[in-house]
């Protein structure tokens, strides 16, 4: 795995110019919703334009259901593990509350090789911190779990079998983590593995998701997010 880490850190080196520090038209009024998005590239939408990013999506998805709501504050980078998110939320240290937090963090974890034990530490952690910029309101969290990057031309060569049972095993952690806390975990793990057979899912970077995949994402969590955390 040590060359496909070599290529992915040549990939973020080289779109730090890109993805990462777009930022689309802000929307922001004093008495609208405020939410705060926190990850990695699939947050910050790597090779994708902004307004595909699935957070931004979803804002526009709940707009038009009627709620007032800002355009997405996002702490977020390409390559982030846990505890990058950790020191990229220390670094930037939004002001709450927030009407809404999202967290959806850990692929690097797993891309890494790092330990279960440390991203169960470090993801509790952050889940803390999220409940502290949603004003203490646990209602107001929500996690989505890590996609399955296994299933992109990118990770062609590689043990794709391995990588999805471990993708599953460090959701299983984060999944476990949000219910001690009551916390809405919406699964979009099977949505990201039908990109296998439809590369129209897949950004041109054939590594991370395109637009059309994060739109099913936002698709999915609508509903939840307003019976659940909205209501």
């Amino acid at each position: 795995m040590n060359w496909l880490w070599s290529i992915l850190l040549l990939i973020t080196a080289c779109s730090t110019n890109q993805s990462n520090y777009m930022e689309p038209e802000i929307i922001n009024q004093p008495s609208a919703y405020r939410y705060l998005a926190l990850g990695d590239s699939y947050t910050i939408g790597e090779s994708v334009a902004p307004e595909d990013r699935w957070s931004e999506i979803l804002t526009d998805l709940l707009r038009k259901n009627n709620l007032n709501i800002n355009s997405p504050e996002i702490i977020a980078r390409t390559g982030w593990t846990t505890a990058e998110l950790l020191e990229g939320i220390k670094d930037r240290n939004p002001k709450g509350p927030y009407n809404m937090v999202s967290l959806l963090i850990g692929v690097n974890n797993q891309y890494r090789g790092q330990s279960m034990e440390r991203y169960r530490t470090e993801f509790h952690e952050l889940l803390q911190q999220a409940i502290g910029y949603a004003g203490g309101n646990i209602q107001r969290v929500f996690v989505l779990s890590i996609p399955d990057w296994g299933v992109t031309p990118f990770a062609k060569g590689s043990n794709q079998a391995q990588i999805a049972a471990e993708i599953d095993a460090f959701n299983a952690i984060a999944k476990e983590e949000c219910a001690k806390l009551s916390i809405v975990f919406i699964d979009i793990t099977p949505l990201s593995r039908i990109a296998k057979d439809d590369l129209s899912l897949i950004a041109q970077d054939e590594l991370h998701f395109s637009g059309k995949m994060y739109r099913l994402w936002a698709e999915k969590a609508l509903p939840i997010i307003q019976q659940r955390v909205l209501k």
